[in-house]
């Protein structure tokens, strides 16, 4: 009998996953870094980087079957970093430090509605189990609410101007969108959504297009594309809320 234990191992490709997390925390922790050198533009790029990597890790991990409960465990805590922390400190930082209390009880309730909305999610992952992905989320996901908080910023970059919003009045839009966060109504979710194959080659025209706009007009971009999603949430919650209701499935936190 060898006195070697057999020891699972796991190949690089199958870590990667995990990788693209770590990479999206040290994001997260370096754009607080920026913001607190005043360096804000570059700050917002690093968010905007966490987001698109925590868009790939969950679903890379999936496809490779490299899923685990460390992964999940390491992504959420990477997401209230990432989406609940780094947002509200930046925008703290940038426009909020001379109202003291407000600001911070501005910046306050948005991280405490960011971490309720993962506890919440991680709640029903554990009592439910692993559930197929939803065609809704319950509440607007963590990392559309750390993009869209960040709107006055986007505006205000692509004006070259100081922050145009009131110190008092951009409080209550942060706070506003943590609430939306925790809030109970569907929002249509990406990631089931299916394109035909006689639609491809226009959507990956317009995925271009899109991508060349943020790449040019990167802050202009970023502002009309936040507008047009928060209506498109006002436009589609009727619709969303007839279909979830003939599903029976709960919409998921994400």
């Amino acid at each position: 009998m060898s006195s070697n234990r057999d020891v699972a191992k796991l190949s690089l490709i199958q870590l990667l996953p995990n990788m693209l997390t770590v990479t999206a925390i040290c994001a997260g922790l370096t754009a607080i870094r920026f913001g607190l050198q005043g360096n804000y533009e570059l700050a917002v790029q690093l968010i905007l980087l966490a987001a698109i990597l925590d868009g790939l890790d969950g679903r890379l991990a999936r496809a490779l079957g490299s899923d685990s409960k460390m992964g999940a465990e390491l992504d959420s805590l990477a997401d209230f970093l990432n989406f609940g922390v780094a947002p509200g400190m930046l925008l703290y930082v940038w426009a909020l430090d001379d109202t003291r209390s407000l600001g911070w009880l501005a910046v306050l309730v948005y991280a405490v509605c960011a971490v309720t909305r993962l506890a919440r999610f991680n709640v029903a992952r554990k009592t439910d189990g692993e559930s197929a992905e939803n065609a809704y989320f319950m509440g607007i996901p963590s990392p559309a609410g750390a993009i869209l908080v960040m709107l006055p910023m986007y505006v205000s970059f692509a004006m070259d101007r100081e922050p145009i919003l009131p110190d008092a009045l951009l409080s209550i839009y942060i706070a506003g969108i943590g609430l939306l966060m925790i809030g109970r109504f569907p929002v249509w979710s990406f990631k089931t959504t299916q394109i035909s194959q006689r639609r491809v080659k226009m959507f990956l025209v317009g995925f271009a297009a899109i991508g060349a706009a943020i790449a040019i007009y990167t802050w202009v971009a970023l502002a009309i594309l936040s507008v047009i999603y928060i209506a498109a949430v006002v436009w589609m919650l009727p619709g969303s809320r007839r279909a979830m209701a003939k599903d029976r499935k709960p919409p998921a936190d994400g």
